[in-house]
């Protein structure tokens, strides 16, 4: 029996050595920065003519790392498909026990190499050393998490027992997947997305966003150090084209995706269709956007709310679908917290992500940086008053001042659009009524917390805060594998409870077995 599961432990960087470890790990991966990194089919490195870079978005002319454009060969994506499709054929009987072996070595890899994988996110998406750790660290929970999951769903399963009869339920996996992750937790999510799926049976290809491409391919290689047999994750990299491809094929049983709206429904929209030659309903797992708050009731404990509110804001500048981007105070407590807050952010340190002190570094890319600056913009048209931040500057990487947005209102662009950028929109309530309606009037449910000393109001918020990951008197930010199963309602997405105990049940379907005795 494998021993129960538990968290992966954060780096303490105030240790002399710790720091002194990460600097090192951050020295020896720009020794490394700019090499190659082929598609790799059923085993095979693929190398294109055609290639795109990664860039530094701190340091916006160094590149981390070369890739081949499928693009520009659509049919490598086929030529993925079909090895997935053929190693399934393998894979779907290897016993379950073995198959989790797989992630628990590829786990022990990811440790020993904990502050060289955080090291490549400090370099190619601008993690802070603690936000990079704890990208690593979730992503070795997920290897753990998920072995130990499948483990349990291939016991033996309770069914009903009548006179007559030998009854059984078991799992059995779907086939053969498209695996589309994010930019923001690229070591992460992309790792949780794939092995959850290669875990439970089924084979995949792999394509990570075209901003974090060198961290999947790192990855891969650890893959291959843990001896995960040919084609049973297939890694190809591009852009549109090359997803589109992925999901629309016939060959593809499912889609797991994280990112957007917009291309998530995109993606439901596509793979509802079948194409000529598909036998089956594509099942897609789609974790999307949201437009988080945070409410402040006149009970709270101001400092304390002050504090979640500005750590779940600003950390990795506001770049995850979880972040605080509504701050809705009650108006007797409104001023009081708002200077807390200002005085706190004003305390952060922006900085390039290399540097141990650095609180906030650069946003993703020069779209998202743009982006930004005009929802501020927007954002004062419609009567928002800058308390502090607003501005940026791209002349080395892409960096955005962490903003504080007072005087919005419900139903302002920047109340209900998702930014994904370190600015914060701070909304006057009436009361708590009157705060639980604003923090529900928008099209998400992803994560949301309320701060408050009454019971009574914190037990209002579990019935009535309509949204995926609800947090009592703590930020919105910094879910754990197992402890806070993570995903929302609505437009945010399927709620598919990542690092949650039916996860796994996404990638499977159940088979009941009956026998004359």
């Amino acid at each position: 029996m494998k021993d129960e599961f538990k968290n992966e432990p954060f780096t303490d960087f105030s240790k002399p050595e710790n720091a002194g470890a990460m600097k090192a790990a951050i020295e020896k991966v720009r020794g490394e920065l700019g090499r190659e990194y082929p598609v790799v089919i059923n085993g095979e490195k693929i190398s294109m003519e055609s290639k795109f870079q990664s860039y530094n978005p701190a340091n916006k002319g160094e590149v981390v790392g070369i890739f081949s454009e499928v693009d520009d060969d659509i049919s490598l994506v086929e030529k993925a498909i079909d090895a997935a499709t053929e190693a399934f054929k393998k894979w779907r009987n290897v016993p379950a026990a073995e198959r989790a072996e797989y992630l628990f070595k590829a786990a022990e890899i990811m440790r020993e190499r904990k502050h060289e994988l955080s090291a490549w996110m400090v370099v190619e998406v601008a993690k802070t050393w603690p936000e990079a750790d704890g990208d690593t660290a979730e992503a070795i929970d997920f290897l753990e998490f998920y072995g130990r999951e499948m483990l349990r769903w291939s016991q033996e399963q309770p069914v009903t027992k009548i006179q007559g009869e030998d009854n059984s339920l078991e799992y059995i996996p779907l086939g053969v997947g498209a695996i589309i992750p994010p930019w923001n937790f690229p070591l992460a999510i992309m790792a949780g997305m794939t092995m959850a799926a290669v875990v439970a049976g089924n084979t995949v290809v792999l394509k990570p966003s075209s901003d974090s491409p060198t961290i999947a391919a790192k990855f891969i290689e650890i893959l291959e150090e843990a001896g995960l047999p040919k084609g049973v994750v297939n890694f190809v990299t591009g852009s549109a084209a090359t997803g589109e491809a992925m999901t629309t094929s016939p060959k593809t049983r499912f889609i797991s995706f994280t990112g957007s709206k917009g291309v998530g429904l995109h993606i439901n929209e596509v793979a509802a269709k079948p194409r000529e030659g598909q036998i089956w309903i594509k099942r897609v797992v789609a974790e999307m956007g949201g437009k988080d708050a945070i409410i402040v009731a006149d009970d709270a404990d101001l400092d304390s709310a002050a504090t979640g509110v500005v750590q779940a804001a600003f950390g990795f500048q506001g770049q995850k679908c979880s972040a605080c981007s509504r701050l809705i105070v009650d108006e007797k407590v409104h001023d009081e917290l708002l200077e807390k807050v200002v005085a706190l952010t004003e305390k952060l340190n922006l900085g390039q992500p290399a540097d141990g002190d650095t609180n906030v570094a650069a946003v993703i890319n020069k779209k998202a940086f743009d982006k930004t600056l005009e929802y501020i913009q927007k954002g004062v048209e419609e009567g928002g008053e800058i308390a502090i931040g607003g501005t940026g500057d791209d002349s080395k990487g892409y960096f955005i001042v962490p903003t504080v947005i007072a005087n919005v209102l419900p139903g302002d662009t920047i109340e209900q659009e998702e930014i994904f950028a370190p600015v914060l929109a701070v909304i006057k309530a009436k009361d708590y009524d009157h705060a639980l309606e604003i923090a529900n009037g928008t099209e998400f449910g992803l994560t949301g917390s309320v701060y408050s000393r009454s019971e009574e109001r914190l037990e209002r918020a579990r019935r009535d805060f309509h949204v995926g990951n609800l947090y009592l008197n703590r930020k919105c930010t910094g879910a754990l594998v197992g402890v806070h199963p993570f995903g929302g309602f609505n437009m945010s997405g399927t709620d598919s409870k990542a690092g949650g105990r039916e996860y796994l049940l996404q990638f499977m379907q159940g088979k009941s077995i009956s026998r004359k005795v």
